[in-house]
């Protein structure tokens, strides 16, 4: 049996913008809120761009699609 792990992939925020997930604005500004799996390194911020993206998963399987309303 292979129990190797994988090291977490750490981008910038700029790098994970580049990917389209979500913007270097809004990335910032969860950055700065304290919402984002990352480390410092000096003034440079690395997150765990798997985590991030697990963490995006299960805030969309937790959006229920709205009722829609029978007016008859």
């Amino acid at each position: 049996m292979d129990n190797e792990r994988k090291p977490p992939t750490m981008m910038t925020v700029r790098e994970i913008a580049r990917t389209g997930v979500l913007t270097e604005h809004a990335l910032r500004l969860m950055l700065k809120a304290g919402k984002l799996p990352a480390i410092y390194i000096g003034k440079k911020a690395l997150i765990n761009y798997d985590k991030l993206c697990a963490e995006l998963q299960n805030l969309e399987s937790d959006v229920s699609k709205p009722e829609i309303p029978t007016w008859y």
